[in-house]
């Protein structure tokens, strides 16, 4: 085992292990592993509107993380998960900064990951606004690592996103015994040609967005939409924005819906990662269905009470002080209380009362000694 897994293991050995129950010494080191894009994420918050034209706006935050797939990467470590990442760096000082987070501030394994000298970071202006955000994004793809890298390390997981002709390492992650979850983009062609969800053979579950869903199987409802998906890959979880989430497992023919949790939403920069990391986590400890839904919705609907993707994935502090809080909060739904009570056995105590705020980084120049 490498220094770098080593050390992971006491990082994930610090938090909560959702996994603790199940591994064993034949266990693969890396419980998760991704591949893709890094930005840099500057993140506004505070705007009373959108920008004019013309016009100087002034927000009243302002904060900066790694972004892209470290949105997902981040949150999968914070859930205890141990995570492996290969991505280009730039060799400037927002590569150092994004490199140093990730791998000395959450623990992220990335020996597989490399610094392109002469390359800079991909970068993401991100602007919260009435629940919503407008984004800007300057970069240029890397190129290609020389030698090609080998099939990605043995895992238990691998979060895909499917682009045509672009992952051949999902074939050959899911033969070794890989599990694959797979979302998708927006199709900017327009096309929403189901050809280009090939990969789906390889996948256990998919998680697309309702419009999504509904466009790749012309359909117009989402709960047809996600039925229709099973015929191509096990799992189908299709996002429904504020009415909660939407499952159907083809194989049992078990479906759960999952109502979404009601916050005061401040930016939702990265919820839809980190919803998926909160329902590979679920899928991996062998949680039921509608409770992998359930927390898969909690921990995205915290998300987006902070600003920024990997800034605002909860952990299990936050997820533990949530559901201390959630229980003396008059007039709650009982029945909506029970849909969460899974988490009680769960959970450690709390160590400090609802809400919990994790301190927002800057930009670092240079690594330290």
């Amino acid at each position: 085992m490498s220094t770098r897994l080593g050390e992971q293991r006491d990082h994930a050995a610090a938090c909560l292990d959702p996994l603790a129950g199940l591994r064993t010494p034949d266990d693969p080191a890396c419980d998760v592993y991704l591949t893709g894009n890094v930005f840099l994420d500057i993140i506004f918050t505070g705007l009373d509107s959108a920008p004019v034209r013309g016009t100087e706006s002034w927000a009243r935050g302002m904060g900066s993380s790694p972004g892209g797939v470290a949105n997902m990467a981040t949150a999968l470590a914070r859930l205890g998960l141990r995570t492996s990442l290969a991505a280009a760096f730039g060799d400037d000082h927002y590569g150092e900064y994004c490199w140093d987070a990730l791998e000395q501030g959450e623990g992220i394994d990335l020996a597989l990951s490399r610094t392109v000298p002469g390359w800079h970071s991909p970068v993401t202006v991100s602007m919260a606004y009435e629940g919503e955000r407008t984004m800007v994004s300057h970069g240029h793809e890397a190129p290609p690592p020389e030698p090609a890298p080998d099939c990605p390390p043995p895992a238990r997981a691998a979060v895909a996103s499917l682009t045509p002709g672009r992952a051949e390492w999902i074939a050959q992650a899911a033969r070794k015994g890989t599990r694959i979850f797979a979302d998708v983009g927006w199709d900017e062609t327009g096309r929403w040609d189901p050809d280009d969800l090939a990969d789906l053979e390889h996948c256990e579950a998919f998680l697309p967005n309702a419009e999504e869903a509904m466009r790749y199987t012309r359909t117009d409802c989402p709960r047809a939409a996600a039925r229709a998906l099973t015929e191509r890959v096990p799992v189908a979880v299709v996002t429904l924005g504020a009415e909660g989430a939407y499952a159907v497992d083809g194989a049992t023919g078990e479906s759960a819906q999952v109502p979404a949790i009601e916050v005061e939403a401040l930016d939702p920069t990265g919820a839809g990662d980190v919803f998926v990391a909160g329902f590979v986590t679920g899928t991996l400890a062998g949680w039921p269905l509608a409770d992998r839904l359930a927390f898969a919705g909690l921990t995205a609907a915290l998300s987006v009470q902070e600003f920024g993707g990997s800034l605002s994935a909860p952990g299990w502090s936050e997820i533990a002080a949530w559901w201390q809080h959630v229980q003396v909060v008059a007039d709650q739904d009982p029945a909506a209380l029970r849909r969460y009570a899974f988490l009680e056995a769960l959970l450690p105590a709390p160590a400090r009362p609802w809400p919990l705020r994790r301190a927002v980084p800057t930009i670092g120049f240079g690594r330290s000694a």
